[in-house]
């Protein structure tokens, strides 16, 4: 049995049915012969019939379902509250990109090779979906890589992280109830061991992957030939600050994304690049924001920051923040554990360039600044990392901005705004080790079909 642990007070929520490898043959095997038999798949206005049923349902368990995500994740209510209003939106996204699953006409008669021809291509379902999916966004995530494949027409087998499986089930559930036939989603709460077995299985036709670096790239090197994939890591998200950004703008956009979710996010700001004439007000107005937010207990209504997903992060965050600062990092504020599980919002200054805190993913609540007199050096630090996801400039000055868009290594380059501004129609994917291919609804849709082209020849074309 797997013990579900509530992040803050380390309770046991609730107890569940591990499933071992027959299990998973048995979700393979239903998942690939549903898709090999073409009679069985549902036709498009099948699928949004589906899933706005499902859409509304969530809509009718909104409270129900933000308690199980901030239970079992350990993200504050009023953030919870915002995640499933967004996974919500997220399945209507899904339903009305349905019908732009489409493919074009291909000219034909511009060589006389190809006189008397019409050309067309369509798009198809890829095939089984395997997902494996984070703790961090316990509901959102699964819908992202979840009701982007039954939209497309493949059938999906899902792998929710271990620490947080209840959100997952939750909606499967939804999904059955809403009239999903059997097969086409199917959860499976398993170890790494049998998570392995499925992601080197043929069957399976694409592998979407929210995770670890270091695992999800394991992964793709087991994958069987043909096997696509979309592989979603972490990063370290790098903020330019020039000398006239606007302070009222600038302060709280770095705190809410610095200590969102106690910095628990792949797109967190953690390295701040602040030109040296306004580091000393940027640090000090950061720390004393910092200072005010309320971090515990993230049922509580008045939490801004909960706790760490588990004891062993505490631990490690507070060995990488002392390990910066024995190295000459200036401590602002925080730097202490509050508990077991939570951590205390910190701000670091000028930690050294190859500490933990600046090369590495922290994952905590944590953001670095780090003064700079000459910007493209600075941009030329903030480069300087294998992971490349989102970045972002604060800046009055267009040509400045356009000159760090241009020059920041990333797929995202926010103007005065935080690194984790998403939304769930825009594509987000890290590049270089923070991963390949493209989220987004619409986007992941597009990579779970591939294309078929279709030739017509006539005498009378």
């Amino acid at each position: 049995m797997l013990k579900i642990i509530s992040p803050y007070d380390q309770k046991v929520i609730k107890e569940i049915r591990r499933d071992g490898k027959e299990a998973a043959e048995t979700a393979l095997s239903t998942a690939y012969d549903l898709f090999q038999n073409r009679k069985s798949w549902l036709e498009p206005h099948e699928r949004i019939t589906i899933l706005s049923k499902v859409a509304a349902l969530m809509e009718n368990r909104r409270d129900e379902l933000t308690q199980t995500a901030t239970r079992e994740g350990g993200k504050p209510l009023i953030d919870s509250k915002i995640e499933v209003l967004r996974a919500i939106n997220g399945v209507r996204l899904a339903v009305e990109n349905i019908g732009h699953v489409k493919g074009g006409q291909i000219p034909m008669g511009l060589t006389a090779a190809s006189e008397n021809r019409m050309a067309f291509t369509t798009r198809e379902p890829i095939g089984v979906v395997l997902a494996i999916s984070a703790f961090n966004h316990p509901l959102n995530l699964i819908v992202h890589q979840v009701v982007t494949a039954v939209a497309v027409g493949c059938p999906v087998i899902v792998k929710p992280a271990q620490n947080t499986p209840l959100s997952c089930l939750a909606f499967v559930d939804l999904l059955e109830e809403a009239g999903l036939p059997d097969g086409w989603c199917q959860a499976i709460i398993c170890d790494n061991e049998v998570a392995e077995s499925m992601v080197i299985d043929k069957r399976v036709n694409f592998f979407s992957f929210i995770g670890s670096a270091k695992v999800g790239w394991y992964l793709k090197s087991k994958l069987p030939p043909g096997t696509r994939c979309v592989l979603e890591h972490g990063g370290a998200a790098p903020v330019i600050v020039e000398k006239d950004a606007d302070m009222h703008q600038l302060i709280p956009a770095l705190v809410k994304g610095g200590f969102y979710h106690a910095g628990q996010v792949c797109v967190s700001v953690q390295r701040v690049f602040v030109e040296e004439s306004i580091s000393e007000e940027v640090v000090g107005k950061m720390a004393e924001d910092a200072k005010k937010l309320i971090v515990g207990d993230p049922m509580d209504e008045k939490t801004e920051v909960g706790p760490l997903i588990s004891p062993f992060e505490v631990d490690r965050v507070e060995q990488w923040v002392k390990e910066a600062v024995q190295g000459g990092a200036g401590l602002i504020c925080g730097g202490k554990r509050i508990s077991d599980t939570c951590y205390e919002p910190t701000v670091l200054l000028n930690p050294p360039l190859n500490a933990k805190v600046s090369t590495r993913e922290i994952f905590g609540p944590v953001v670095c600044v780090y003064t700079y007199s000459n910007r493209d050096k600075a941009i030329e630090i903030a480069n300087d990392l294998e992971m490349h996801f989102q970045a972002a400039v604060f800046t009055k000055n267009l040509d400045i901005a356009f000159d760090c868009i241009n020059k920041l290594n990333a797929t995202a380059v926010m103007v005065n705004d935080h690194t984790a501004f998403r939304v769930d129609w825009m594509p987000f994917g890290g590049r270089d080790a923070s991963g390949i291919g493209m989220g987004g609804i619409k986007y992941a849709m597009h990579e779970m079909t591939r294309v078929k082209l279709m030739v017509f020849k006539s005498n009378v074309l």
